[in-house]
C-alpha cells in the first residue's frame, strides 16, 4: 500500500510539472481581451488584442505580446515602439498614440492606445509599424490594420480659432447607463503630419441633448478638465433616459477662450463639434 501511494504522488507531481512547462502563458494573462490579428516577421509573431477583438475609428486601447517562432515562448523583456500611418492618395499622416508599456502584473503583455481620427476606405488604409528590441537586438514588422468607421461619432477633428487642428476622442463611458456617468476624453493637437501631442490645461465643456425629445438636456453635468495622472480629460455626463444623445462640445484654451464649439440655444440646436451616444 505504501509503495502504491508513493507511485501515485510521483505521477501526480510529474503531470503537474509537465502542464506547467507546456503553458508558457500565465493563467488569466488574456482575461478580458480578444485577439485582433497577428503580425509576423522571420523571428517573431506579434499578437494584437483589444477588449472587443476589433479596432475602429476613434480611441483604441491595444495590448500586444511577442512570440518567439523558434521556442514558442513569449518575450517578457522587450522594449517596444509603434507608428500608425494612414496612407492616402496624395499624402501620408499619423495620428495620436501613446507609448507602449509593460502591463502591470502581466508577464508577457504590453499596452498602449491609438486614436484613429479617420476610417479606412476603398483606396486609403492604415498600417502599423512596430519596432522592438530584445536583449539589445532590434527587430521590426509592419502590417495593415483594419479601421472601419464607427456607427456613432466618437472622434472629431477640427480647426480651432487659433489655426491649430485639434482631435478630441471619446474614451468613456463605454457602457453608458441611466445615471451620472464618468466621462473621459483625449484631447490632442496636430503639430505636423506625424506628431499629435496631448493638449494640456484646456477645458472641454459638455451639453448633452436628446434631439428626438425636444432637444432636452440633463442636470448635474461636470465639464471635463485634465488629470495629471493620465493626461486625459475627466468629467461627468448625466444621461436621464435610454436613447440617442448628442454630447455637444466646446473646447476652451487655458485662458478660457473658446477655440471651437457653440452654446446650444433655441436657435442653435447643436454645436459644430459633438459626440454621439446611444443605448
Amino acid at each position: 500500500m505504501k509503495l502504491y501511494k508513493i507511485f501515485f504522488l510521483f505521477a501526480l507531481a510529474l503531470i503537474t510539472s509537465c502542464s506547467s512547462d507546456d503553458d508558457s502563458t500565465p493563467v488569466n494573462e488574456l482575461d478580458g481581451i480578444i485577439k485582433v490579428k497577428e503580425f509576423t516577421n522571420d523571428t517573431h509573431i506579434i499578437e494584437l488584442y483589444t477588449s472587443t477583438g476589433t479596432t475602429q475609428q476613434g480611441y483604441n486601447e491595444i495590448s500586444l505580446r511577442i512570440k518567439d517562432k523558434t521556442t514558442n515562448n513569449y518575450i517578457q523583456n522587450a522594449t517596444i515602439e509603434w507608428m500608425p500611418m494612414m496612407h492616402m492618395t496624395m499624402m501620408n499622416h499619423s495620428c495620436p498614440y501613446s507609448t507602449v508599456e509593460k502591463e502591470t502584473d502581466k508577464e508577457t503583455l504590453y499596452k498602449g492606445y491609438i486614436v484613429f481620427q479617420m476610417p479606412q476606405n476603398e483606396s486609403e488604409y492604415w498600417d502599423l509599424k512596430i519596432d522592438y528590441s530584445i536583449n539589445e537586438t532590434n527587430y521590426t514588422v509592419t502590417d495593415v490594420i483594419d479601421v472601419p468607421a464607427t456607427e456613432k461619432r466618437v472622434v472629431s477633428s477640427f480647426m480651432g480659432t487659433d489655426n491649430v487642428r485639434y482631435i478630441v476622442a471619446l474614451i468613456d463611458p463605454k457602457n453608458p447607463k441611466v445615471a451620472l456617468n464618468d466621462m473621459t476624453v483625449g484631447v490632442y493637437k496636430m503639430e505636423n503630419m506625424m506628431n499629435f501631442p496631448v493638449v494640456n490645461n484646456y477645458t472641454l465643456k459638455i451639453d448633452p441633448r436628446m434631439p428626438s425629445m425636444g432637444n432636452h438636456g440633463s442636470p448635474n453635468n461636470l465639464d471635463l478638465t485634465q488629470s495629471a495622472s493620465d493626461e486625459f480629460y475627466h468629467g461627468k455626463v448625466s444621461l436621464t433616459m435610454t436613447g440617442y444623445w448628442k454630447i455637444n462640445l466646446q473646447l476652451l484654451n487655458a485662458s478660457n477662450e473658446v477655440l471651437k464649439g457653440e452654446v446650444v440655444t433655441e436657435t442653435t440646436e447643436s454645436s459644430s463639434i459633438f459626440f454621439e451616444i446611444e443605448f
